[in-house]
């Protein structure tokens, strides 16, 4: 097993929907909310961060506390995209 292989069954399932949301998006943005318009777990984007699959992108002036954050290549490997 490959490192890809490795980083994608540490994946949980909320971690892979979350990133993924990251593919089709510009510069591969990752959303706040999820699909029902509940903010996207801080325990989701804190294990997505320190396992190097996102990378915080810039930091939101309206609500300082959320965090923005992109899909890093790391995130795409695990994801075999």
């Amino acid at each position: 097993m490959d490192g890809g292989e490795r980083s994608l069954s540490r994946l949980s399932p909320a971690q892979r929907k979350w990133l993924e949301r990251g593919l089709s998006q510009p510069g591969g943005k990752l959303p706040l909310f999820d699909e029902e318009g509940r903010r996207v777990n801080l325990q989701v984007v804190k294990k997505c961060l320190d396992e190097g699959w996102a990378e915080p992108w810039f930091a939101n002036q309206l609500k300082l506390d959320w965090m923005v954050c992109k899909l890093t290549k790391t995130g795409r490997t695990a994801l075999g995209a």
